[in-house]
């Protein structure tokens, strides 16, 4: 990084803290949405040299196969993603849009809405798995070296466009999880294989994160997901606009607007503990609009959301409430189109076809819930163990008396 870029990514985020913008967003209609991200910038003051004219920029969308329509919020909007490059198109900027997709049925990119959307404004869009990844090392803590989409690499600055979502594995889905997404389909699916716990893949996660240091982060929290996020989860109307060049620190913001803790969210702790952003609310800046105003109080947590009871069980005993709270996919036959999208994604193999209806093999199931993920027909719920619902029921009726006693 250049002496230059390094003051500019210091006045961003002076040393020890950093600064997220939240800003109101009541709707996708285009005015809302470019007023919305022209304030965001603003209160960074046009972000600078990061947005200076002629740096090459890519676009990291968040989209998940299969092709969803835009209503179910699984995606990035592709109306959010048309106006922020409309916004820095008009500040000359080089621009391509990505991701790896899976084109087994089709243009995904067409079903999804991002082929118009680019094309509206006349940008590139292009599918990862289709351009060329090369090797980089690493200095991570479970990753030591990893492959890259080229476009990425090539660029001059990441600009990560994540969905605000739950996430049925790792509680929560933002800007950190959504750079896992630059890297090969088949080391994604190895990744749920090699780290099938919450707290190795998180690591995973955050090494793969920590090879993109030159980031600006714009989610889109106009509509988000809650429940059985990410793809399995119902949208939820949130009508905000967050950003900030740390990602780490969006995400902490995004996941206290819906609800959470941001240090048990363990993409965000880890992140912070690597000292790759900042994780605590305390040395977050927040410009905009104030937390306290714009917090989801009724947003429903994934499953996975168990993360108070690590703070003060002993850890022998959380180590056995953690197996207890382990999630097992179980398809709902009636549901079930025998369409393989499951079989061909397990990364343990542990899905097979039985009398034209797919069926997970516990005994040898991994947990990490990409079946779950995939299934574009819902027909794979979610089952836990009795005492782990005994757990589940506990952390909810804890947290609903601590809001009470805080008065939210």
């Amino acid at each position: 990084m250049k002496q230059s870029e390094q003051t500019a990514a210091a006045s961003l985020n002076p040393i020890g803290r950093a600064r997220v913008a939240v800003v109101k967003c009541s709707s996708y209609e285009a005015e809302a949405l470019s007023g919305a991200v022209r304030r965001s910038l603003e209160l960074f003051g046009g972000s600078g040299p990061f947005l200076d004219p002629g740096t090459s920029v890519f676009v990291k969308i968040n989209h998940l196969s299969p092709h969803a329509p835009p209503d179910r919020a699984i995606c990035t909007h592709p109306l959010f993603v048309r106006e922020v490059l409309r916004v820095l198109l008009e500040r000359g900027l080089r621009l391509t849009v990505g991701d790896d997709v899976n084109f087994g049925r089709g243009d995904e990119f067409l079903a999804t809405g991002f082929r118009q959307a680019c094309a509206e404004v006349g940008v590139s869009l292009v599918n990862l798995r289709e351009s060329g990844f090369v090797k980089i090392p690493l200095r991570g803590a479970v990753l030591k070296s990893v492959y890259v989409a080229r476009p990425v690499l090539e660029a001059d600055l990441v600009l990560n466009l994540p969905k605000l979502k739950t996430h049925s594995f790792t509680i929560f889905t933002g800007a950190v999880k959504n750079m896992y997404g630059v890297i090969p389909y088949g080391f994604r699916l190895d990744g749920h294989r090699r780290f099938p716990r919450n707290d190795l893949f998180s690591r995973m996660l955050v090494d793969v994160f920590s090879a993109f240091p030159r980031q600006f982060t714009i989610m889109d929290a106009v509509v988000g997901m809650e429940g059985e996020g990410p793809s399995s989860g119902l949208p939820k109307k949130i009508g905000l606009v967050i950003s900030g060049a740390d990602g780490v620190a969006v995400d902490a913001v995004a996941s206290r607007i819906a609800g959470y803790d941001p240090l048990q969210v363990l993409t965000t702790s880890e992140a912070q503990a690597r000292g790759l952003g900042v994780g605590d609310l305390s040395s977050i800046d927040i410009v905009g609009e104030k937390v306290e105003d714009i917090e989801t109080r009724d947003f429903r947590p994934s499953w996975a959301a168990t993360g108070l009871f690590r703070h003060w069980l002993p850890s022998f005993f959380y180590a056995y409430v953690s197996g207890q709270l382990i999630l097992t996919p179980e398809v709902i036959p009636s549901k079930c189109t025998a369409c393989l999208d499951c079989i061909n994604i397990c990364p343990a193999k542990t899905i097979s076809l039985v009398q034209d209806r797919a069926r997970v093999d516990e005994a040898r199931c991994i947990h990490c819930l990409c079946c779950h993920e995939v299934c574009f027909y819902r027909s794979i719920r979610l089952k836990q163990r009795p005492v782990g619902r005994i757990f589940r029921k506990g952390s909810r009726l804890y947290q609903v008396i601590k809001n009470l006693l805080q008065g939210k």
